[in-house]
């Protein structure tokens, strides 16, 4: 095997260009293209690779690098699942490449050779400068450290969480940059090039206010550069700078230097930067702020929040920047104007406000906004720097002494914020902004929500009148629902009815209530919601624009992030939802069962992607709905196959081709059923997309691929919604099997709810569609579900005879699951006749089989038959033991909807043997699953003999309620048995003035 060196020269003797980048955001660039790299577990173990290159890094270091708080118990095989996906989309680009992350017995090997490392390849230039400085060769020496610097595009791994073990490595190489910062501008003063120093040392001195060298470098720069005055005013804010935040005198090199500061007789007189003097009385504070609005609603706790952090920050001395981030027309600049207002005798010396106008056509430049912020300050138009550095230093030296607070509304970036801040100083700045600016260095992060429900009906009152709206309460809920609870749609909607006061609520209810319409409705003079959405959209780059229409065609869903790689028809797109999520186009709402983020549109964004998304290529739109489809398929496919419990039924068709899972989607499955739990909604939602859409195969196929989990935990609104759907949807697609599928499941929910003829039906034409196919298997579980059918209806003989032909036919299909399920159903034919010797006989074969075959629900079924059996024989202790065996299997699977009829078989032998507590807690809970199930009859048969539970503990009231409740749903199941029996001992209760007794079973 190859040794490490050796492994790094073949790398490097590679064709294919390739670079590792951590000088900023890991990335890592193949033939001049960047490569997706995936989510950020993935990159985080690139991460520790890159800083180790040609090196092993154990798989112990990598598992405490990606979980340092706590590891799941699959952390190595989830390391392995990102160094798949790493290496898989490296050869993407060319198949070598593939090869570069390799295993070994501890861990994992990044080959790389020097000058793909873009760390190496800074640290050798830096050298190679110091090399050439000590000849004398100043030209030589900047432009390696030109080249050195231009390696840099951020801080080390930008984005990513550092671990502690990266420490020593980030630090050296932080401050190796800072050195070769220190020596470029060594290499600019030898060489004379004084403008270009000065420039870059402001940005350095605000950086790295306290490094004395810096600031010895910047007053010589510009001493020698003939401004002394400023060097003068340099000097001055560095004393004071280190006094405040260190306490402590420049040292003697700067106080040395201070004394060669000799300004000409002609030069302009320095004045000191200091505390702000007394002005005369008529020298009254700046005051730009506009006004705040009187109508200002709610928000109280985010206005008292800041207002107080402002005040607390004033009083330190330094300078705070918080940064208001949220939706268009969500309310940034209001609260931010209403905050600047109320801490106005916190910062005496005036309010400055700025519209940066970012997200326009035309952002303003930074120069053009230092030059009106100066002349606010007294700055003439002449003693305005040429220069962006030099007009952005002369702002912060002008602000240090003084206490005002800066609105900045509108920003489009950092870079548009970053020069108009304060080095030092007691002054706040208040940014507005649609996107979150996370590479603004030290700011404080504000994301402004939408109005809850109260503050917005009273916004809402406050424009169109408290009386008005009092009248129609249910319309002006509708109209904030309509709205979003978007401020700026709920102003436009109350300015709409205030200048029609002969309108009632309900017509503009009515008007915003089509979507098609809405965005149109939503507009009042220059107010409009469309517009201002516009403003953002129109930022976005191609690629998330994209996205964001397509998002919108898929309706008012919840989704996880690889939906927006599937509409973008890519492996990966965590950047662009990044993009979306930053500009506040999508929300991130919360964690789903899985762990997974999950991400939505506000609704009247959703209606705006989805008028743009009409406008694009018919073909394309539905392409992309199309792969949000087949993805949420693959997922589904795979998630039921990977369920704990055998459904019995078809889940999907074998002779059709599925989809493979979306990329990176692998670990969401590892608990199928929380993943179906937090995609039922979106699942359910998607059947019907996809029939609306004409994509039926889609539909069909979603549907059948969601029943197992519709069955596990009960959602019959669910299973009868989707059905009948699919039902049609198979029927246009032609399909013969996937008709066969939904018309036995259909049976099946109608089974559940006791629709017994309609069961029939659906069961009889699911066996006739399945011997047209010639699908054993599938004709087997139909005429399992008729044999239940007949059995229930008292026809025992025919109920045996589809039993056995299901038997034979799961035989000749190898389903020994099948067997099982079908012995459970012959055992429960002789059980209702009283034959108890035979069903005995079936029931244990069952039950043995199951075991044989791990099938522990199959198990389950048999125990709880086996306990009703010797209820019926009268041995009530083994029945309650085989029934608590029973409960503890379907408990440990999660089947929520068996432990209720396990419950109500236990709850009744707890009756019988008088152990009346226990039983009333069994059979309470076991009615609650069955009412939330639509199972009429076992609704019944618990309402009764919690009828009979009341009786024994003397509660003659309780006791009449549940068994009338029971008799009316015998009486509407027309069950004349049952019905008869309940009649005739009510009418026995209330000759003898007591309650209905007890029948021992």
């Amino acid at each position: 095997m190859p040794g490490h060196g050796d492994l790094a020269a073949q790398a490097g003797k590679l064709l294919t260009s390739l670079a590792f980048r951590i000088l900023g955001p890991l990335e890592v660039v193949a033939e001049g293209r960047a490569v997706p790299l995936g989510g950020p577990k993935p990159r985080l173990l690139l991460a520790a690779l890159a800083l180790q290159p040609n090196v092993v890094v154990s798989t112990e270091v990598l598992v405490e690098v990606l979980w340092p708080s706590a590891a799941p118990r699959s952390a190595a095989a989830n390391i392995r699942t990102y160094v798949h996906s790493l290496r898989r989309r490296l050869a993407e680009t060319a198949p070598e490449l593939g090869d570069r992350i390799s295993s070994r017995a501890s861990g994992y090997l990044l080959s790389a050779a020097d000058e793909e490392l873009d760390h190496v390849v800074f640290s050798k230039h830096a050298a190679e400068a110091r090399n050439a400085f000590e000849r004398g060769a100043a030209e030589s020496a900047l432009a390696l450290l030109d080249k050195a610097d231009a390696l840099w595009r951020g801080e080390v791994l930008e984005g990513l969480p550092h671990d502690h073990s990266w420490g020593a490595t980030i630090a050296r190489l932080t401050e190796l940059r800072l050195a070769v910062q220190e020596q470029r501008l060594k290499a600019r003063l030898q060489l004379g090039r004084h403008g270009e120093a000065i420039a870059e040392l402001r940005g350095l001195v605000t950086e790295h206010p306290l490094r004395e060298q810096l600031w010895q470098q910047l007053v010589t720069a510009l001493r020698d550069g003939g401004r002394i005055a400023e060097a003068v005013e340099a000097y001055e804010l560095a004393e004071r700078t280190l006094e405040e935040e260190l306490g402590a005198r420049p040292g003697p090199r700067l106080r040395e230097l201070r004394a060669t500061l000799v300004a000409p007789e002609t030069a302009v007189p320095v004045v000191p930067v200091g505390p702000p003097v007394a002005r005369p009385a008529t020298d009254l504070p700046i005051c730009q702020l506009p006004l705040d609005l009187p109508d200002f609603t709610g928000r109280d706790d985010v206005v008292d929040q800041l207002v107080t952090r402002l005040r607390e920050h004033g009083e330190t001395g330094k300078p705070t920047v918080v940064v208001l981030s949220g939706a268009p027309g969500v309310g940034k600049s209001a609260i931010a104007v209403r905050v600047a207002h109320a801490v106005r005798d916190a910062f005496a010396d005036g309010q400055l406000h700025v519209d940066l106008a970012g997200t326009s056509s035309s952002p303003r430049a930074p120069m053009g906004v230092l030059a009106e912020l100066l002349r606010a300050l007294g700055i003439p138009d002449a003693g305005l720097p040429r220069d962006l550095p030099e007009r952005s230093a002369l702002l912060r030296s002008r602000l240090a002494g003084k206490r005002m607070c800066v609105v900045l509304d509108d920003a489009g970036s950092a870079a548009q914020v970053r020069p108009l801040l304060p080095g030092t100083g007691a002054c706040t700045v208040l940014v507005t902004s649609r996107v979150r600016l996370p590479d603004l260095d030290g700011a404080v992060p504000v994301d402004v929500d939408l109005l809850p429900e109260p503050e917005a009906a009273r916004l809402l009152e406050g424009i169109v009148g408290a009386e008005r709206v009092a009248a129609e309460p249910d319309n002006a809920a509708a109209i904030l629902r309509q709205c979003g609870h978007l401020p700026l749609a709920i102003r436009v909607a109350g300015a709409k009815l205030t200048n029609r006061p002969s309108w009632s609520l309900r017509i503009l209810a009515d008007r915003l209530h089509d979507e098609r319409r809405r965005l149109d409705e939503l507009r009042v003079g220059d107010l409009a919601v469309r517009a201002s959405v516009t403003l953002s959209y129109d930022l976005l780059p191609m690629s998330a624009a994209a996205a964001f229409r397509r998002l919108g065609a898929l309706g008012p869903l919840q989704f996880p992030a690889w939906v927006v790689a599937a509409a973008l028809g890519r492996p990966s797109a965590d950047d662009v939802l990044d993009v979306l999520v930053d500009a506040h186009l999508v929300e991130l709402v919360a964690s789903d069962a899985t762990g997974q983020p999950r991400y939505r549109l506000h609704d009247l964004l959703r209606v705006y992607a989805a008028e743009l998304a009409e406008r694009d290529a018919p073909g394309k739109t539905r392409q992309a709905v199309r792969r949000v489809l087949e993805g949420y398929l693959a997922l589904a496919v795979t998630a039921a196959e990977r369920m704990p419990i055998h459904f019995f039924g078809q889940y999907r068709d074998p002779a059709v081709p599925y989809p493979e899972p979306p990329d990176g989607t692998g670990e969401l499955l590892a608990d199928p059923a929380a993943w179906f739990a937090a995609e039922r909604r979106s699942g359910v939602a998607a059947v019907t997309l996809a029939a609306q859409l004409g994509l039926d195969d889609l539909a069909w196929q979603l549907t059948a691929a969601f029943t197992p989990y519709f069955d596990l935990r009960g959602h019959q609104d669910d299973w009868h919604a989707t059905h009948a759907v699919a039902l049609v949807a198979a029927r246009r697609a032609g399909a013969v099997r996937g008709e066969a599928i939904i018309q036995r499941n259909l049976g099946q929910i109608h089974l559940y709810q006791d629709s017994y003829a309609d069961a029939f039906v659906a069961f009889d034409a699911a066996r006739e569609l399945y011997e047209r196919v010639d699908d054993a298997q599938g004709t087997g579980v139909a005429l399992a579900g008729l044999g239940t059918i007949l059995r229930i209806q008292g026809d025992n003989d025919l109920a045996l005879k589809r039993c056995h032909e299901a038997s034979e036919l799961f035989a000749e299909a190898g389903d020994p699951h099948g067997e099982a399920v079908i012995r459970i159903a012959v055992g429960a034919v002789w059980m209702a006749q009283k034959c108890y010797a035979p069903a005995k006989r079936w029931f244990t074969d069952a039950l043995e089989l199951a075991a044989a075959i791990g099938d522990r629900h199959r198990e389950a079924h048999a125990l709880q038959r086996l306990g009703l059996l010797h209820q019926h024989e009268g041995n009530l202790g083994p029945a309650r033991e085989h029934v608590t065996r029973a409960i503890a299997v379907f408990t440990d699977l999660g089947d929520d909807h068996c432990v209720g009829y396990a419950n109500q078989n236990l709850g009744e032998l707890c009756l019988a043997s008088g152990d009346f507590a226990h039983a009333q807690l069994l059979l309470v809970n076991s009615l609650s699953v069955h009412r939330r199930n639509g199972d009429r009859r076992s609704e019944a048969e618990v309402s009764q003999l919690l009828g009979e539970l009341h009786s024994a503990l003397s509660q003659p009231e309780r006791s009449r309620t549940y068994s009338e409740r029971a008799l009316a749903i015998w009486r509407e199941l027309s069950a004349r048995p049952q019905q008869s029996e309940l009649e005739t001992r009510l009418e026995s209760a209330e000759s003898t003035g007591g309650g209905p007794r007890i029948v021992s079973a």
